[in-house]
């Protein structure tokens, strides 16, 4: 790669915002190149519970947020459908709730133009046999299920095919400023070692909860607030709707339905940096014991990972209640520190994620002096291929019709098989990037399932030295890699099944194949 790169646009960040924010520009023949230190949706983008929000959950904590919700969701449900699972949700009382937040739900609601129709406990009970007996009051609510990863990669296809550039596993490590502007932003390649330099007309911070980290190399200062939030995957899905419990927004208060799996959370952990992220088994308990208020079969529900993700919140005055901090985004200009041509995006949701593009592609419009006007409101996002393996229960239908002996299976578990890995293989090569396990795992459901990668991990590792993928040593450094981040989800969860798997799991990678040994000795 040429280390000297030139645009009109570079954005710092490749989750659902900087991605949308590339489609965005790109739809508006802006010439960018996106950059991510890691791989697509590393932060809190691949780290929610892919909740599409109502706006319900907002009504009495911050209505803007409610209302942006509301009008947002919408819009994806109608131009993304293929990343939507419109499951719709239930607000759910359990006896010894809040009988005043009860009574005003529905009014707060219709304040901020949202749909609240009230359900009859026992009909409730008969939609979700999963809520418990002691279901007082319940509403039915425009929740969905949106696909992050699907989101993303999408937006990522039809902005490449448009001509931005994407560079995976670059590092930005510092920005040369001169008279007021931002000269050349300074990357590293972390998988080359090696600096690329951009001198870009724009430049726009979108990396989330590390965007205070990243003004700082511009001498700009972000009183950004570090809240985690903490999700289990069950290994079966436990309902069909997004299920909310009907109070002021706390821990353990949402079930999601993830296609074949639910994602239970979540929590607001206070934590010192963003990559301190990581799940705890207090946590892990917590909720549990929090849940079964209105999911009692949570007491007795196999998980199979823990995950968690940080907030992106930009606080306002004081206070020590993250949840009191607006969902709401911030759009920075940089202009009162001094600096013309840098922006920060950050704070928001992932529901709002399109419209947070749409409002920062409009500034740096009108910086350019380009009038073009969005298009990602009234425009379909198109499916790609690239993204259609990350929908759960796919790649076993296509491998049933498929109907070759030949065409093995890697991933067991969701069924994904030596064609598959090597379609998305091929894109990513095509795309310039390097396939990896992990790269894989974003882009498919492989190492998602029960076995959390403990077979599957092994078999993909073999099929990429034999299809030349790999060579030398370089498949030890790929399974440490994958098992070690499966295992910061399976942690948390140690009891029952759980632990016999994780014996197994360390007989097997220690064990057998001595992966806890280290290279040097």
């Amino acid at each position: 790669m040429d280390p000297k790169l030139e645009t009109q646009v570079l954005i710092i960040g490749g989750g659902a915002t900087g991605t949308g924010l590339a489609r965005d520009l790109a739809l508006r023949g802006i010439r960018c190149i996106l950059v991510e230190k890691q791989d697509i949706n590393a932060g809190a983008s691949g780290g929610n519970h892919g909740l599409l929000h109502s706006g319900a959950r907002y009504i009495v904590s911050d209505p803007s947020s409610a209302r942006e919700c509301r009008d947002e969701g919408a819009i994806l449900k109608r131009l993304a459908p293929q990343c939507v699972e419109d499951t719709g949700g239930l607000f759910v009382a359990v006896r010894g709730d809040d009988e005043n937040y009860i009574a005003e739900f529905a009014d707060r609601c219709s304040r901020c133009g949202i749909a609240a129709t009230v359900v009859d406990p026992r009909d409730a009970l008969e939609m979700e046999s999963c809520l418990s007996a002691d279901t007082i009051a319940a509403f039915a609510v425009e929740d969905a299920s949106i696909d992050p990863f699907k989101l993303s990669l999408d937006n990522l296809a039809q902005a490449g095919r448009l001509g931005t550039l994407l560079l995976l596993n670059h590092k930005a490590m510092g920005f040369d400023q001169r008279n007021g502007r931002i000269e050349t932003v300074r990357l590293m390649d972390r998988r080359q070692g090696s600096e690329v330099r951009v001198h870009a007309d724009q430049i726009v911070n979108a990396t989330g909860a590390w965007a205070g980290e990243v003004a700082a190399m511009a001498g700009s200062r972000i009183n950004m607030v570090y809240s985690q939030g903490s999700l289990m995957i069950s290994q079966m899905r436990l309902g069909e709707r997004v299920l909310n419990r009907l109070r002021q927004p706390a821990d353990a208060d949402i079930l999601m339905p993830g296609g074949t799996v639910s994602i239970f959370g979540t929590t607001s952990k206070r934590i010192d940096a963003p990559d301190q992220c990581r799940p705890t088994t207090a946590e892990i308990d917590a909720m549990i014991d929090d849940g079964v208020a209105m999911v009692p079969k949570l007491a007795n529900t196999r998980f199979i990972r823990a995950y968690a993700g940080v907030r992106p919140l930009v606080r306002s005055g004081n206070g020590s209640d993250d949840r009191a901090v607006s969902r709401g985004f911030s759009l920075l200009d940089h202009e009162s520190d001094g600096l013309e041509n840098f922006i920060t995006i950050t704070g928001g949701k992932l529901t709002t994620s399109r419209l947070m593009a749409e409002k920062t592609a409009n500034l740096v419009c009108r910086r350019l002096g380009n009038d073009s006007p969005c298009r990602t409101s009234v425009e379909p996002l198109p499916a790609s291929s690239e993204a259609q393996y990350t929908e759960p229960g796919l790649t076993p239908k296509m491998w049933f019709k498929k109907n070759d002996a030949s065409d093995l299976l890697l991933c067991e578990c969701e069924m994904v098989s030596t064609s598959v890995f090597n379609e998305i293989a091929a894109s990513l090569t095509n795309n310039g990037h390097r396939p990896g396990l992990r790269e894989m795992g974003q882009r498919s459901r492989v190492g998602k399932g029960p076995c959390q990668g403990s077979f599957c991990s092994l078999r993909m590792a073999a099929h990429m030295y034999n299809e030349g993928m790999l060579k030398d040593s370089e498949g030890i450094g790929e399974l440490k890699a994958f098992l070690n981040e499966r295992w910061r989800g399976m942690q948390p969860l140690l009891w029952g099944p759980a632990v016999s798997q994780a014996e197994l799991q360390e007989a097997l990678h220690c064990g057998l194949l001595g992966l806890d040994v280290s290279e040097t000795a």
